[in-house]
């Protein structure tokens, strides 16, 4: 503390100035490095990491596109397995209106059971639920790297080891994590497992990866980033659209 940098100033002792530290650069020039023990009298803020050069995915932008996701494999629950929906209402609602009974006289005997098909019946809109969501999302995020909801919102998967597409083999491993835990919504686990899963990603540091991107070394990123001045020079946005060595 107090030397000067090789070729630069010497490092500022006691309180800073008025006008603040001069930036990092003054020290000396650029490629110097400082010597042993001297640290900067402020934080060094590090940028932001770019895969293959495009921005990662806001948090928000992850969360619309997911909910867009939701929508759509809702919208292929209703027509798939309304039917089967519809019976396993049909078949605990007597068991439900019973309890209903027993609750508004203060009877505290056995909840009554539902029957046998009613449970078959809710494997089979569970079982139903996973194959929609894994065909809706896997061959898509497989072969663009995009679902519906993604593509609205500019945003791509792409692998961390190289930026070619994913593949179906990746698409599904990155699935698993997230979309296996369906199955067990029967018994509550399978919900609170997602939400885990889900919330990694705001709070993950440096790439902002929920738990099925870090199974799979995947990423999400921004293919549309927003307008800024550097965008308008020739090929930047191409850059951006496409990774280097990746396919349109």
């Amino acid at each position: 503390p107090g030397q000067p940098a090789p070729g630069g100033t010497p490092a500022p002792e006691g309180p800073p100035p008025p006008g603040g530290w001069p930036p990092p650069g003054a020290w000396g020039p650029p490629g110097s490095v400082p010597p042993p023990g001297w640290q900067y009298p402020y934080p060094v803020p590090m940028p932001a990491p770019r895969p293959y050069g495009m921005p990662l995915a806001a948090s928000g932008a992850r969360l619309v596109a997911r909910l867009i996701d939701i929508f759509v494999v809702l919208i292929l629950n209703v027509l798939v397995n309304g039917w089967f929906i519809y019976e396993y209402v049909q078949e605990v609602a007597p068991a439900y209106r019973e309890w209903s009974r027993r609750v508004m006289q203060g009877d505290g005997s056995a909840v009554p059971e539902v029957t046998e098909r009613a449970a078959n019946l809710q494997i089979v809109i569970v079982l139903l639920a996973a194959a929609l969501w894994f065909a809706y999302e896997v061959p898509a995020v497989a072969n663009t790297g995009q679902t519906l909801g993604k593509r609205l919102l500019g945003i791509r998967v792409i692998r961390l080891d190289n930026p070619q597409r994913l593949g179906f083999g990746r698409s599904f491993r990155r699935w698993n994590t997230m979309g296996l835990p369906t199955l067990l919504w029967c018994c509550g686990i399978g919900f609170v497992l997602q939400l885990i899963d889900a919330l990694f990603v705001p709070f993950d540091r440096p790439l902002h990866q929920a738990l099925h991107d870090k199974s799979a070394l995947t990423v999400v990123v921004h293919v549309r980033p927003p307008a800024s001045p550097a965008s308008g020079a020739p090929g930047g946005a191409d850059q951006a659209e496409n990774p280097p060595g990746g396919t349109p």
